[in-house]
């Protein structure tokens, strides 16, 4: 089942990255993220399209 909205650590696990580079890259606004409370979120979406941009050759 795939999340239409993912953790800091679930957006982590997809990218094979650590969960302090995936915090570090969300609070920095290089992926795409919105905060709940104290909590970041991300839309798969807009994960999907930052992936599709970086395949194209866009640097974060």
């Amino acid at each position: 089942m795939t999340r239409e909205i993912m953790t800091i650590a679930q957006v982590a696990e997809y990218l094979q990255l650590s969960e302090m580079t995936t915090y570090k890259l969300v609070q920095e606004n290089k992926i795409p993220g919105f905060k709940i409370g104290r909590h970041w979120r991300v839309k798969r979406e807009d994960l999907d399209e930052l992936i599709e941009r970086l395949k194209n050759g866009e640097r974060i």
